[in-house]
């Protein structure tokens, strides 16, 4: 089947093997980062806060990151032994003689089916960084070797993401996560990433200064490395050096003017001529230390971090933006095939990338949609996979009622409360019924207020209303917002303007709004305060560089 045309800066749901074989043309992707779950049987959460800005005890399973072989994952494991280039599949057969029929081979198996659509997608100038740990990062680099050639192995990245803990008795402290980069060739680009040096450093060997507001300098040797004949000439008195000048004389004399050599003096102040000229290299003339493959000068999110959106997992703009402006170019084409919170796409958009982002949440992608409006105000980007039509939302309803409520809560801005992704077993916690809530402030007290937000997928009726209306005098929130697939009936929307009207200093608003699906995709919108505090807004930031959208 033939790929649909796409455009860059957009957001994907779905699975991204499927989304990749769907949609992207071979070679279309300058650089790919992937931050895959690493087989740690965890389940990671989505933690939000409260009005007062502490941790609530609402939270969502973002991801379960436990694998099983079953039945799906033998279909992939049959499909890379029969149908994947000959090396690939005597890899993934020899692993699975070795590792046997496990969750570490059912993660295995996963991962290089679509390690193999990712190098496909790759341009000849691209990269990919894969972000993992030591659970699986030696078997990683066997797939990634065999898949892209040992050859265009370029690092195995060590980032130091916090600081030792006391708690480890019986081995030493795990305080570091591991990237590893490899490139589709030799034509790959790489730029060299340069740091702020170490104090110590800067004490030892930039320790002249003289005191004419050009600062800190170091001396650095003027004798060729190499026997040059045109090179050895005398210069203010000094006598050439065995192997000659580094510099023409044209440059010696420019050098001279600029204040730039260092003439060893004698107590009485004149030449010493018995010694050497040096270079006075400045301190901040100089591109900084060169960053190496062990990064421990970018440390992970804290709680008190204000980009930091609560999000498992999450990593700081800072380790993207090294990987984006080492390994891409302005207006090339960013690629987070699992794209979380989106880390990556907002750094790409930052740096003046296009980007692409996949993933197989709609709780992600909302959380995708309302950090780049936070971020970029004036961001256009589009979103492909999700509902667009009352036909597409019930089929989402009938699929996973809990991913359909995730879907349809950023309508209204409204932070989701309770609901686990793909459980069968209903709501965590004790929410009272609400799916979701609104936070906004509308007076001089900066009071955070509530309206409370229930999305129902079936059958509805006034009682529901009337349920609604309870709990929102029984939380002492301001408002309530219930937001149904089927259209409201009569008594329903008299039960609701009977509940009154909220009053701001913005004017009146019903206390109960009733809006449904088809209204939202016609972009109704709630009637409230303007202020809005729902998600933890990220922290706007300035595009360096604005690119058109392109075609891939």
């Amino acid at each position: 089947m033939a790929q649909k045309p796409i455009t860059s800066n957009t957001l994907y749901y779905g699975d991204n093997l499927k989304v990749l074989r769907e949609y992207f043309l071979n070679e279309s992707v300058d650089l790919i980062y992937l931050d895959p779950p690493f087989n740690s049987s965890r389940n990671y959460n989505v933690l939000f806060k409260d009005e007062k800005g502490q941790d609530s005890n609402a939270q969502i399973t973002a991801f379960e990151d436990t694998w099983h072989w079953n039945e799906a994952t033998a279909k992939v494991y049959h499909e890379l032994t029969t149908e994947a280039p000959d090396h690939v599949s005597k890899m993934i057969e020899a692993l699975h003689d070795f590792v046997g029929e496990n969750q570490m081979m059912a993660y295995l198996v996963m991962m290089a089916i679509r390690l193999v659509e990712l190098h496909r997608v790759l341009k000849p100038t691209g990269s990919l960084y894969l972000h993992c740990d030591p659970t699986a990062s030696h078997y990683l680099k066997i797939i990634l070797d065999t898949i892209f050639g040992a050859q265009n192995f370029r690092n195995e990245i060590i980032w130091k993401r916090q600081s030792a803990h006391s708690d480890a008795k019986h081995k030493f402290s795990d305080i570091a996560d591991i990237i590893l980069f490899f490139v589709k060739s030799k034509d790959a680009i790489f730029k060299p990433q340069y740091g702020e040096y170490d104090p110590t450093y800067i004490e030892k060997f930039y320790r002249f200064d003289d005191n004419d507001d050009r600062g800190r300098y170091r001396l650095d040797n003027m004798t060729s490395p190499n026997p040059r004949p045109n090179m050895m000439y005398e210069w203010l008195g000094y006598s050439y050096p065995v192997k000659g000048w580094r510099y023409q004389r044209e440059t010696m004399q420019k050098l001279h003017d600029e204040g730039r050599i260092y003439y060893p003096k004698k107590p009485d102040g004149s030449y010493d001529t018995t010694k050497r000229p040096a270079l006075k290299r400045y301190l901040n003339e100089q591109e900084g230390s060169i960053i190496t493959n062990i990064w421990a000068d970018i440390n992970s999110l804290h709680s008190s971090d204000s980009e930091r959106l609560n999000y498992p997992t999450q990593k700081p703009l800072a380790l993207l933006e090294r990987i984006i402006q080492a390994s891409s170019n302005s207006g090339d084409i960013v690629l987070d095939p699992f794209c979380g919170c989106g880390t990556a796409i907002a750094a790409a958009e930052k740096l003046g990338r296009n980007w692409l982002g996949i993933d197989i949440t709609h709780l992600a992608i909302s959380l995708n949609k309302i950090r780049m409006k936070d971020m970029f105000p004036d961001i256009k980007f589009k979103v492909i996979g999700e509902p667009t039509s009352i036909d597409g939302a019930r089929q989402l309803a009938s699929e996973d009622r809990y991913q359909f409520q995730f879907w349809a809560l950023p309508f209204v801005n409204a932070q989701p409360l309770g609901a686990q992704a793909g459980s069968k077993e209903g709501k965590k916690g004790s929410d009272k019924g609400i799916d979701g809530v609104i936070r906004f402030k509308d007076d001089e007290t900066s009071k955070v207020k509530r309206a409370l937000v229930q999305v129902k997928s079936g059958h509805v009726k006034s009682g529901d209303i009337r349920d609604l209306i309870g709990t929102v005098e029984n939380e002492k929130a301001e408002m309530g917002v219930f937001i149904t697939l089927e259209p409201a009936t009569s008594e329903m929307k008299a039960a609701a303007i009977k509940a009154g009207y909220y009053e701001s200093i913005w004017g009146k608003f019903p206390k109960i709004q009733i809006l449904t699906i088809e209204e939202l995709l016609n972009r109704a919108e709630v009637k409230m305060p303007p202020t809005k505090v729902s998600y933890k807004k990220a922290q706007v930031e300035q595009v360096q560089t604005i690119q058109p959208q392109m075609d891939i």
